[in-house]
């Protein structure tokens, strides 16, 4: 009796061992993907109206429009800052008194009036932008973002401005 039930078990076990045996032949393959980045990009309005004030005002002030930054970098712990300055404002032939130079140019830019994604993001303090000033920063930033802010422009019109519609230039610009 002894050499059946030995047998049947010794089969039995066999038939366990091929069950939970691994294949003969067995291969992995190493996946990869690629996120592709894209850039760092700003934009702002291509023209702005402050409207005009009466002869003898000492300033006119007025927002440009929205400014983004718009951060497609895909990045880990990134960081932008974006700048602003301005040139002199100038009307007929530009001499002197036709000149609002732009030590009389303050940029503020307020709030954002909107972000997306994971960062920080904080307006610059303002000031005169007759050199490059900090508009606003992006930082501790995840993944791809953006911030919109809509700054104010304050122009202090010397006594001896002439009157005229003054033009001048405000670059935005990030890195």
């Amino acid at each position: 009796m002894r050499k059946p039930l030995l047998a049947i078990a010794a089969a039995v076990g066999l038939s366990l061992v091929a069950a939970t045996a691994l294949p003969a032949l067995a291969v992995d393959t190493i996946v990869t993907f690629s996120i592709t980045s894209a850039g760092l990009t700003i934009s702002a309005p291509s023209t702005a109206n402050l409207g005009s004030v009466a002869s003898g005002a000492t300033s006119i002030s007025g927002e440009i429009g929205p400014v983004t930054v718009t951060d497609d970098r895909a990045t880990l712990n990134g960081s932008w800052s974006a700048s602003a300055i301005s040139t002199d404002f100038t009307t007929g032939a530009g001499t002197g008194p036709e000149t609002i130079g732009n030590i009389n140019v303050t940029y503020s830019p307020g709030a954002a009036t909107a972000t997306t994604g994971q960062g920080t993001f904080t307006p610059g303090p303002g000031g005169i932008i007759n050199v490059p000033r900090v508009a606003f920063t992006g930082t501790a930033l995840t993944g791809d973002n953006s911030a919109t802010w809509n700054p104010t422009l304050t122009v202090t019109i010397p006594a001896t401005a002439v009157g005229g519609t003054y033009s001048g230039t405000v670059t935005h610009s990030v890195g």
